[in-house]
Order: C-alpha cells, then structure tokens, then sequence
C-alpha cells in the first residue's frame, strides 16, 4: 500500500535533521518533520495522529519524552524506529507506550505498514471511546480456549496443537492463535518453519500496557493457514520470567479478539499449566499407545479430579491408536475409567511432515492421519463451518 492511504496525520521526530527528512520522505507527503517532542507537542492538532520516532529517541532521554507525550496525549500513537533493536530495548519502549519497535534501516513498505496499523487502531479508539455516560464499548464473543496437554513427552502434543490450530486457523473466519507454553524446549516456531523476531518473552515485557492491538502485532503468521503464532522464548532461561499471572492475562487478551486459543504445553504438571487447564473451554489429553503414556495419563486424571476439574471438559486422545504394539483401544479406556473422544492412527506422514516443518494436514491432506486430525477440529467447529474447503 501508498503512502497515500494512511489517513491520519503522521509526525516524525529526530534531532538528526537527515534522518528524520529520509523517514518522513518514506511516509509521504502527508509526514511532518519534527527536531524534538517539544517542537511537536506544541504542534499537535488535539486530533488522533501517528508519531514516528527516529533512531535518537531510543535512549533514556528520548524514551522518557515518549512516556510524557504518551500519557498526556491518549489520542497519540507512536512508533519507534531504532538503529539496534534488543529484546531489553523493545520491552522498554513497549513499557512507555510505544506501539511497534522497528530495526533500522528501515524499508518503506514496512514503515507505512507500521504506520498504518497504529493509525488504524487510533481511529478504532476515536470511533469506539466510551460515551459521557462512561459506559464501556461493547465487545465480542470471547473465543474457546483448548489447551494440549500430555503427562510424557514422546506423545505428539505438539503434533497434535499444530495441526489443531491450522485446521482451526484455516476454517475459522475469525482470527486463531497458537500459544506455545512449553516455555523452556518449545517445538512449535520449528514445527511450523518459523524464525520469530518476537517471542511471549516480550509480551511479558510489555505486560502493564498490553492490549489486543499490541498483541497482535507480537504474534508470527504462520502465512499457508493464516494462524497466528505467539512463540516460546528462545531461550529456556528467559522462562523464569513467565508467572501463571501473566499467561492468563495474555489468554484473556488473545481471547477477545480470536475465536480460538490453542495452547502447547510442557508435558508435566506446574503452576502455569494448571491455571491453563482452569482457563481453558477444553483439554486434549494426549496419550501414546504404550504401557508408560498410559500409566502416566492414569495418574495425570486422578491429579485433575482432585483438583476438581471438571470432567466434562477433558478429551482423550489416544496417538498411533492402530499402532501394533498389543495395546487395545478398549483396554485402554477401561484402565482410564475415561472414552477415547479422538483417535489418531500412526503413519510415516506425520514424522516426514514434522521435519519438513509443515503440518501434516497440508503436507498429506488425503492421509488417514491428517483427516483424523481434521475430525478433531469439527469437535470444536460450529456446524456450518466443518464443512468449509481449505482457504
């Protein structure tokens, strides 16, 4: 898209007068340059407009001006543009109220995209502001929340959360996300052939001013689906920073915009996954066909029923179900006192899928496995969308 199509006033601020003359060139015409926040404070027309902050508003003096504009001006949206952007850098600016860091040089087209989600937003806020009365702006149905959990790892979790959310993503016609929990060996990003630049590390960071449309623009494409990704950190030391706290505010958020949140776990018990299992509409219990998954899951449902978690909202899925290792489908829901609500049969299609980093339901469509993970989907799918072709 032009220049020509952000609708809102745009201002640039940097001291650099080159610097902010070549931004303000990428944005149109449309762009004022500004030397400073002060110079531009004083200009402002009391209206929603976009300010773009060049590469010397990223340090600490520039970063507080930002927060000062910020607070006092609600009708202002601000992007900043850095000449180095760290996970330390994005989460300050996020903090202050910035609304999107950009790594410099910066390309045109990813500018103005920027831009105009931020003027878009604004012009969302300015149509929707509360009335005198203070009533609050109605809002949409809350999507339904699935979280994946296994008691052992080796089950096709992942497997199981990635083809979930495609399926989901592909027939939906509201947005869907996958949420990888699994904060320290999180698979999904490689499952799914994805190199963040953004992880749930940094909407941690960006906690107390974390909204939908910062969300949003957190969140990966997973671009053959249209599922929206928020990753695991990339490092398993960056997990200690994730609180139950904070993964059930982020789910709440991700909720009100999407119709479904499917959540990957990590395959044991902590505090964080099971203030997920509490949160979430539904539970996909994964379980392999072997003595040791299904030992595990035993002991994973008598830890939820003492936790009062209510049944109805658990469902059992039994993976490589027609697998040959002398384990029967039947014996195996007897053991568990529960009834397999999915099964999935074993095929060389899904590792083949895996290293390929595409999920299955797309690499072997036609495959047994990927159409049992499709009737899986329909669980959850209202009637006259389980019938809708693949985008």
């Amino acid at each position: 898209m032009s220049p020509a199509s952000i609708s809102l006033p745009v201002a640039v601020v940097d001291p650099d007068q080159s610097t902010r003359n070549r931004l303000a060139m990428q944005l149109g015409e449309h762009a004022v340059p500004f030397p400073s926040i002060t110079d531009l404070e004083a200009r402002l027309p009391g209206t929603p407009t976009v300010v773009v902050l060049g590469p010397s508003c990223a340090d600490d003096p520039g970063l507080f001006g930002a927060e000062e504009l910020l607070r006092s001006r609600p009708e202002v949206g601000a992007v900043l543009v850095a000449n180095e952007l760290t996970t330390e850098l994005f989460q300050r600016a996020i903090r202050v109220g910035v609304r999107d860091v950009l790594s410099a040089p910066i390309e045109t087209a990813q500018l103005n995209d920027a831009v105009r989600r931020v003027a878009e937003t604004l012009s969302v806020m300015a149509v929707n502001a509360p009335a005198a009365s203070g009533t609050a702006p109605v809002t949409g149905e809350l999507g339904q929340v699935v979280t994946v959990f296994s008691t052992k790892g080796g089950a096709g979790k992942s497997v199981v959360a990635c083809n979930l959310g495609v399926t989901l993503a592909i027939r939906s016609d509201r947005p869907v996300v996958l949420v990888d929990a699994d904060l320290q060996f999180g698979d999904v990003a490689v499952m799914l052939k994805l190199a963040p630049q953004r992880t749930i590390v940094d909407a941690v960071g960006a906690i107390e001013h974390l909204d939908a449309t910062m969300l949003q623009d957190m969140l990966i494409r997973h671009e053959p689906s249209g599922l929206l990704v928020l990753p695991a950190p990339l490092e398993p030391a960056f997990a200690d920073q994730i609180n139950a706290e904070y993964m059930t505010q982020i789910i709440e958020i991700l909720r009100s915009f999407c119709s479904f949140v499917v959540v990957d776990t990590p395959a044991y018990f902590n505090e964080i996954v099971l203030n997920l299992i509490e949160q979430s509409d539904d539970v996909l219990l994964v379980a392999g066909m072997d003595i040791p998954n299904i030992k595990n899951v035993k002991i994973g449902l008598q830890t939820l029923r003492l936790l009062n978690t209510p049944m109805s909202k658990l469902h059992l899925v039994l993976n490589r179900a027609n697998a040959k290792v002398k384990l029967d489908v039947n014996e195996v829901e007897r053991t568990l006192q529960v009834r397999a609500d999915s099964q999935i049969p074993s095929d060389v299609a899904v590792p083949q899928a895996v290293n390929k980093g595409n999920p299955v339901v797309l690499d072997a469509p036609k495959s047994g496995v990927a159409k049992s993970l499709e009737q899986l989907a329909d669980m959850f799918l209202p009637a006259e969308e389980k019938s809708k072709k693949k985008r």
